[in-house]
């Protein structure tokens, strides 16, 4: 059991926490293998040049992360006070989300099982 009163312990939880400005996608329609095509492209690259890579990529994963990309760039302008040149990507990575089972019908009364994967993305940016 923790020492210390419960608003004690609070606090010191709270002093640990990443201030790091980031973004996170929930149960995006995207497995995760075809989410790290993309992350893997602007991992480690400043803001402008990751923006222009998501803007031309074809895939469809890159609309999903352009759009967390944007909210995380606005999240650090407006809750940190950052500028957008400044910043990069620090990290980026998807996690495995549920998995959706659907029946796709087959030959001879048959029924194959059909996965349909999800993903929880995110970004945490940081200044040069």
């Amino acid at each position: 059991m923790a020492k210390g009163h419960r608003s004690q312990i609070k606090r010191e939880r709270n002093a640990q926490k990443d201030t790091r400005p980031s973004a996170k996608v929930s149960y995006a329609r995207v497995s995760v293998r075809k989410a790290c095509y993309v992350l893997d492209a602007i991992r480690g690259k400043d803001v402008q040049s990751a923006l222009a890579i998501l803007t031309y990529n074809p895939r469809y994963a890159s609309e999903v992360i352009l759009k967390l990309l944007k909210s995380a760039i606005a999240n650090a302008e407006n809750n940190n006070g950052l500028k957008a040149e400044n910043l990069y990507i620090e990290e980026c990575y998807a996690n495995k989300g549920p998995t959706m089972k659907r029946i796709r019908p087959r030959a001879q009364g048959r029924a194959y099982r059909i996965e349909k994967r999800m993903s929880h993305i995110t970004i945490v940016l940081n200044e040069k």
